[in-house]
């Protein structure tokens, strides 16, 4: 035999040694688990339990005594039951209530006019009879749980006990005085102010809260004496020694298979699949053909039947001689299907490889080829062979395939005509008509591109009326802006030729400079808003630290801040925010928007300045109070020569937004205005 061969052999030997490792150590540790719940009832907190004392069992067992002496008290006694004394008002109210709900919902005695006290009387004299019969189900229902209690605290052997509330006792012994309860070996003593509870270590148990709500339950004049025999104490002291022992011995042996399996479980995932661990390739079985979906049902299906056999075994004394053989021949099949299901997942073929994953892509391919080759041809060709073959399949009801073919071609005509008649309408002029047509079908969404085709054309329409108007507000304005100054120059001239006096002569000339200059600053501003929004400014980017910009250019603007008497509060999150810009173009830009504010922002109000780092970029956010109110839209405030002024007797010349926001797109910024209210905020956005 070869080497390679030799080596081969080895591995799979190898291989099955940690397999029958992985499943001995697996159904060792269920087994001695199963086995241990069983034993111990499920008790696994005795592990933590110092003594019997203390442990959740004797607590328990005791909490049952007290818990059915407090509820005897309650009772008192049979007589008292049978008297109805148990009954609290209350109880015997609620259910009335009930009663009288189905009274006033059925009755035809029941009369709306009458007050709630005159219907309630009316119902209390009408059922009399079933309310004595619901007061006697009361009665009877504690007399069978007062001789229920009974019963169950003469089933607990071992135990003697008093109970007194001062008029009736409760007591399984004749000996009725305190001494005779201290002289067993365990006690309780038990008063609403007064416990004496022996030994003292049964308080330390973190579970005496439990006897705690019996004790406080407990009325002053009330007193219980309870004291538990060696009968009673011996037998349960050594199962609870017993089952300790057991659960520690088990906890050792648990923790060995359970390391054991995790060690050789992992190994075993990492080598399954491969000859050797530099081996790229996983090798895969006829096991592996079975599709991983069905695998998965089948590890499904193997835990249930592992499941429901155990519900049937589980309380079986020998439990060691079922449980191991079935959790072994269980598990060894869910192994090998578990590791088939690993070799899929190592060689990325878990989805692919499942049933469900090709059919689904078989059904995907085929609608992606009807599709790709015309829905609607392909369609029609299948209509037209496939409907004669269903006709002709389904002959027994033809009258019934035939109606749904013709129901199917009623509907088609239908939503042609709907589309033949929308396509009429916006012809006819009506480009704001809506072709409703739901569903997903070729109508359907022919008549979707048609909506589409129509709201582009309204949108096109609006813009066209928008540009039109816009059109006309612009030669509106630049006609009033350019009127004033020069009918003002036409007319001081006039005056100026008759004018002998050389003192209001200088005065004419003087407002003939004003006007002029204010004609010419008009002029360059339209200018600058052409070239600007043209583009047509050379350009030259550079590093700028937009944080000194702001405030250096504040600082030359000192005169005009302190004139405005406005509050610059200057934000920025870090001393030097750098942007790619042209320094002169960026700060004719941020010049327009400061001399927007002062002309505009309300007089001894606070204009903020935020420098903000978005990551890629700087935000540079300018925010005042407009002085007017701004009745206006953002869009159309960005027009030129529109002011938010409507009265246009600022000095302004309604050019600084539109010039500001060329010169930051011209610069790969982004600009934007939004107004709330009389709050008018500027947004640029520079790359860093």
């Amino acid at each position: 035999m070869d080497t390679k061969l030799k080596n081969y052999s080895h591995s799979l030997a190898t291989k099955i040694i940690v397999f029958l490792i992985v499943i001995i150590s697996f159904a060792g540790a269920i087994t001695v688990f199963l086995n241990l719940g069983v034993n111990i009832d499920g008790d696994f907190e005795l592990v933590f339990e110092d003594s019997y004392f203390q442990s959740r069992r004797f607590i328990n067992d005791s909490a049952q005594v007290t818990g059915n002496l407090v509820r005897l008290m309650d009772y008192k006694n049979e007589e008292n039951i049978l008297n109805g004394g148990t009954i609290t008002e209350e109880e015997l109210s609620r259910k009335k209530e009930e009663l009288f709900s189905i009274f006033r919902e059925e009755s035809k005695n029941y009369n709306p006019n009458l007050t709630y006290e005159e219907n309630y009387h009316v119902f209390e004299e009408i059922y009399a009879e079933k309310i004595q019969e619901m007061r006697n189900e009361l009665i009877q229902e504690d007399l069978n749980n007062y001789k229920y209690t009974l019963q169950r605290l003469e089933e607990i052997k071992g135990v003697l006990y008093y109970a007194s509330d001062g008029v009736n006792e409760i007591s399984n012994t004749s000996q009725k005085t305190k001494e005779y309860f201290q002289s067993f070996p365990v006690y309780f003593l038990l008063e609403k102010t007064r416990q004496g509870i022996f030994p003292e270590e049964i308080k330390a148990s973190r579970y005496f809260h439990w006897l705690r709500y019996d004790i406080n339950s407990l009325e002053p004049e009330e007193s219980m004496y309870i004291a538990f025999t060696d009968e009673f104490l011996n037998p349960r002291m050594e199962k609870w020694q017993r089952d300790k022992d057991m659960l520690i011995n088990a906890f050792y042996q648990l923790t060995g298979f359970i390391l054991t399996f995790l060690v050789s479980f992992v190994y075993l995932l990492v080598i399954v699949g491969r000859k050797s661990f530099k081996d790229e390739i996983v090798h895969l079985n006829f096991v592996d053909k079975i599709y991983t979906d069905f695998n998965l049902a089948m590890c499904f299906a193997l835990i249930c039947l592992w499941i429901a056999i155990m519900v049937e075994v589980i309380f079986i004394k020998d439990i060691y001689e079922i449980v191991f053989p079935l959790t072994f021949f269980i598990g060894t099949l869910g192994l090998i299907l578990v590791l088939s299901l690993v070799k899929h997942f190592k060689n990325k073929t878990f989805i692919k490889h499942s049933l469900i994953y090709k059919v689904l892509y078989k059904i995907i391919s085929f609608i992606r080829d009807v599709y790709n080759s015309g829905s609607v041809g392909v369609k029609a060709v299948l209509l037209a062979v496939g409907y004669p073959l269903l006709v002709a399949a389904t002959i027994f009801i033809f009258p019934i395939t035939i109606g749904l073919g013709v129901w199917f071609a009623w509907k088609k005509a239908k939503e042609f005509n709907i589309i033949k008649e929308g396509v009429e309408k916006v012809k006819g002029g009506d480009i704001h008509h809506t072709i409703n047509l739901p569903g997903e079908g070729e109508f359907a969404q022919l008549a979707a591109n048609i909506n589409s085709i129509t709201d582009g054309l309204s949108k096109a329409v609006e813009n066209e009326l928008k540009s039109e108007r816009l059109k006309t507000e612009l030669i509106t304005n630049v006609s009033h802006d350019l009127r004033t100054p020069l009918t003002s120059i036409i007319t001081y001239i006039d005056l100026l030729k008759n004018e002998q006096d050389p003192q209001k002569s200088a005065e004419y000339l003087e407002i003939l400079e004003q006007k002029a200059q204010r004609l010419k600053i008009l002029t360059d501003d339209l200018f600058d808003a052409a070239k600007a929004s043209s583009g047509n400014i050379p350009l030259n980017l550079d590093k700028i630290d937009l944080v000194s910009l702001i405030k250096q250019g504040l600082g030359e603007l000192d005169d005009k801040v302190q004139e405005s008497q406005l509050q610059f509060k200057i934000n920025n999150q870090h001393e030097k925010m750098y942007v790619t810009a042209d320094g002169k173009l960026l700060w004719r830009a941020i010049e327009n928007l400061l001399s927007n504010i002062f002309k505009y922002a309300l007089k001894g109000s606070r204009v903020y300045i935020d420098i903000i780092d978005l990551g890629t970029e700087i935000m540079l956010t300018l925010k005042n109070i407009s002085a007017y109110e701004l009745n206006i839209s953002p869009e159309d405030l960005m027009e030129r020569f529109v002011r938010g002024d409507k009265s246009r007797s600022t000095q302004g010349s309604g050019l600084g937004l539109s010039i500001a926001k060329s010169l930051v797109e011209l610069q790969k910024g982004k600009f934007m205005i939004q107004i709330d209210g009389d709050l008018f905020k500027v947004i640029i956005k520079l790359s860093k």
